[in-house]
């Protein structure tokens, strides 16, 4: 069985040109707790708030439940559901799934395929993100339901593998108050914030935390910028930009030059700030050169 093809073949709702990434949603959320914990079962009431968080950002406008997903993934032979009574699922009524304790998990068959072969969790997650969402957002997905893309494509285990906590990004964008900290960006579509992000300052590659004194919630721009390096923290926690950033343009001026020198905004007050030693790990491994002179208008 080819499960790489049975993943992009998943039957979906469409028409039109409609999307309905429903389906695609579950089934990364579902290699992911494997990829953490291979048997673990997901009871629907435990991760239906995490489900509908998910189709809330990266689904289509129209309000829908996790409910179908959940009940309807099982026809494409990848997903099993039980309940309280026994094997099959109740059907997509909510009520149904949270009163007989309804839960879900990969299939035996596929769960042991994974276990042969560790690099297939990688290949049929990286089918999942390219026929259904656009590269922009694969990082920013498979942080969101906790999925380390790199490590399943390779299917190379460390002795001590740590698994990030799937909580950094709401914990960070609360402390800044869903506002980027270096230019107050705070978009939304409805209640759900759109091109925010939770930074690590110091990279989590490299034993950084999943926490908030190691998190800044910036916009997708200086996400990237801090991320190369363009952008730093320096004493004071204010902004550094670095004297070989070039940009002659109005945008390039207003959005990047002028953030020099300015002071974060953020966190709100009784969380603490960015870790010292975090903030010198980024200055001295990321970024770039000398830091340009606070600007003056």
């Amino acid at each position: 069985m080819d499960w790489v093809e049975r993943t992009a073949r998943l039957r979906q709702w469409t028409r039109s040109g409609a999307r309905a990434p429903h389906k695609p949603l579950l089934f990364l959320y579902a290699l992911s707790r494997f990829q953490q914990a291979a048997d673990d079962e997901l009871r629907y009431s435990a991760v239906e708030e995490d489900l509908r968080g998910l189709l809330a950002e990266y689904g289509p406008g129209n309000r829908t439940t996790p409910a179908y997903p959940f009940h309807h993934l099982v026809s494409d032979g990848v997903w099993e559901v039980r309940t309280e009574h026994g094997p099959g699922s109740p059907g997509t009524g909510v009520r149904e799934l949270r009163a007989t304790g309804a839960a879900g998990r990969l299939t035996p068959e596929l769960r042991a395929a994974l276990r042969r072969e560790p690099s297939l969790l990688g290949r049929m997650a990286r089918v999942l993100l390219d026929l259904n969402f656009p590269p922009s957002l694969h990082g920013e997905l498979c942080e969101a339901v906790g999925l380390e893309l790199e490590e399943a494509e390779t299917g190379l285990l460390p002795a001590a593998r740590r698994q990030r906590d799937r909580r950094m990004r709401e914990m960070v964008l609360t402390a800044y108050e869903y506002r980027c900290a270096f230019c107050g960006y705070d978009g939304r579509i409805g209640a759900m914030p759109v091109g925010l992000e939770a930074a690590h300052v110091r990279w989590w590659a490299f034993d950084g935390p999943d926490d908030v004194e190691n998190g800044l919630c910036l916009c997708s721009l200086h996400h990237k910028l801090f991320d190369k390096g363009v952008l730093g923290l320096g004493e004071g926690h204010r902004i550094l930009v670095s004297q070989s950033f070039v940009g002659h343009s109005t945008a390039a001026r207003e959005h990047v030059i002028r953030l020099a020198g300015r002071p974060l905004i953020g966190p709100q007050p009784g969380i603490r700030p960015i870790a010292a030693a975090h903030r010198s790990w980024h200055t001295s491994q990321v970024f770039h050169g000398s830091p340009r002179p606070a600007t003056t208008a």
